[in-house]
């Protein structure tokens, strides 16, 4: 147990501190790529366009199915009538009585005319008289009656089916191709769905870079002021200054305070921004890495746009979609074509008519062709013409996209040169502003320029270390845009 509270103790004190470490571009793009739902849907998608080419490829081979039915029935199937079924079941009574005296008549002619002996006549008329030869015909008709009569009440019948498709129009080979395509547009819809997030942590991380530089400068800029204040009292006690001039060094030291509040509060806010995007706690205590040199990336002289559309992910999301709406062309068609299907089954049943009515379990195997050939569909014709039209908008969606990318990328490489060139004057200006302050100060020491000047020259300083600070995020920033616009990022 002893040890168990000094791991959990030692747990709570380093879960608080991992924030804490410092954190480098690199680590708040992990953290975003690991945390974004956007990119968990993106892996979803793409677990789902794997699915459907696999529901593609499967329907290139044979569907099996068995069925099963059970049905009681109330009555009976008779093909033969009450009444019919009495004259067929007597029979052999009504035989018997018309034919019985016709031959006694014509036995008792024979026996007269000496063509029977007595001893035949008298076996015929044992059997005339006996009514076994009726009792015979009248079972063989109620066999014909029940022969006749279907017991209906309890049917089982099953079946084992399978249909293979041989040529469906085109229509399967359609659908793979589109569900091919519907996997490689996940896999880009999920690049550029990274691209974009990584985009955004950038944009989110040079922006707290950037308020940090400024907080330190507000910081730096506000013990100036302090310093000066104290010097500006000094010199009024010992009357060589004017209220007016405590006066105005006041002034510009609330406006410090006030630039330093306002520097704070939007360094916490960007902090949370980038904690959201990073997957963090909104309020988490993180440091980042700063990178305190100055970058100046060349623009590009010369743009070959074919390989930008080649890198572009947006231009290959447009050419799939074109190359899919070929695909929905050729499956609209495929409704205009004939469809031939094999097919098989077993079925058993019971009763059933293999060998007359019967009321045992019996089956039987059957095969054979299905061809199915349209004659008149106006709505495929319509769907067909609909799918046309999707094409052709693919195509002109297509080359609008590449008229824009070329905008947009020439637009980015001119706006990278122009944040160059303010870095560099605003390097200048920093430099002379440094130089401008230094000697203020000195002359102000001695008592050469007033307080109102020494404000001058550091406001001029803040000026020029803020201008820096602005064109050195604007100059990553323009390079990062141009990066992504060429495809490169």
């Amino acid at each position: 147990m002893y040890r168990f509270v000094r791991v959990f103790l030692v747990f709570m004190v380093l879960v608080p501190s991992l924030y804490a470490q410092p954190l480098s571009l690199q680590d708040c793009r992990d953290r975003a790529l690991k945390s974004n739902n956007q990119i968990k849907l993106s892996h979803e998608k793409n677990a789902e366009a794997e699915a459907l080419r696999g529901q593609a490829v499967a329907s290139f081979f044979p569907k099996i199915s068995a069925n099963g039915i059970y049905t009681w029935n109330q009555k009976n199937i008779a093909l033969l009538s009450d009444n019919q079924a009495e004259r067929i079941s007597s029979l052999g009574t009504t035989l018997s009585d018309k034919i019985t005296p016709k031959v006694t008549n014509l036995v008792g002619a024979l026996f007269q005319n000496g063509d029977l002996s007595l001893a035949s006549v008298v076996a015929l008329q044992q059997l005339m008289g006996s009514g076994s030869l009726a009792s015979d015909l009248n079972g063989i008709g109620q066999e014909i009656v029940d022969a006749l009569d279907f017991d209906m009440h309890n049917i089982f019948v099953g079946a084992v089916s399978l249909s293979q498709p041989i040529y469906v129009g085109g229509k399967l080979r359609a659908f793979y191709n589109l569900s091919q395509l519907s996997v490689e547009l996940a896999g880009l819809q999920y690049d550029k769905q990274r691209e974009d997030v990584l985009i955004s942590v950038d944009e989110a991380y040079w922006r707290v870079i950037s308020l940090q530089h400024k907080l330190r400068l507000a910081q730096q800029y506000h013990t100036l002021l302090t310093d000066l204040n104290r010097d500006v009292d000094a010199m009024l006690e010992a009357e060589v200054a004017t209220k007016g001039d405590q006066a105005k060094v006041r002034v510009k030291l609330n406006e410090a305070q006030m630039s330093l509040t306002r520097a704070s509060g939007g360094l916490a806010l960007a902090k949370m921004l980038l904690a959201q995007r990073c997957g963090m706690p909104l309020d988490a205590d993180f440091q980042l890495v700063e990178d305190s040199s100055m970058i100046s990336y060349e623009s590009y002289p010369s743009i070959n746009m074919d390989n930008v559309f080649s890198l572009r992910k947006e231009i290959k999301m447009l050419d799939l979609a074109q190359r899919a709406a070929n695909a929905k062309v050729r499956l609209a068609a495929a409704e205009l074509k004939p469809n031939i299907l094999a097919s098989a089954s077993y079925m058993v049943s019971n009763p059933n008519f293999y060998n007359g009515y019967n009321k045992t379990t019996a089956g039987m195997f059957s095969t054979g062709l299905i061809v199915n050939v349209p004659i008149c569909n106006p709505s495929a014709c319509f769907a067909l013409k609909v799918a046309k039209h999707k094409r052709n908008e693919a195509s002109i969606e297509l080359e609008d996209a590449k008229s824009k990318i070329t905008l947009q990328v020439n637009q980015f490489n001119y706006e990278l040169e122009v944040a160059n060139k303010k870095l560099s004057q605003a390097q200048s200006n920093l430099e002379h502003a440094n130089e401008n302050l230094k000697l203020a100060r000195e002359s102000f020491a001695a008592g050469l320029i007033s307080s109102s000047d020494l404000l001058s020259a550091q406001t001029a300083w803040l000026s020029a270390h803020s201008d820096v600070i602005d064109a050195d995020i604007e100059v990553r920033m323009s390079y990062l845009y141009l990066r992504q616009a060429m495809g490169l990022f």
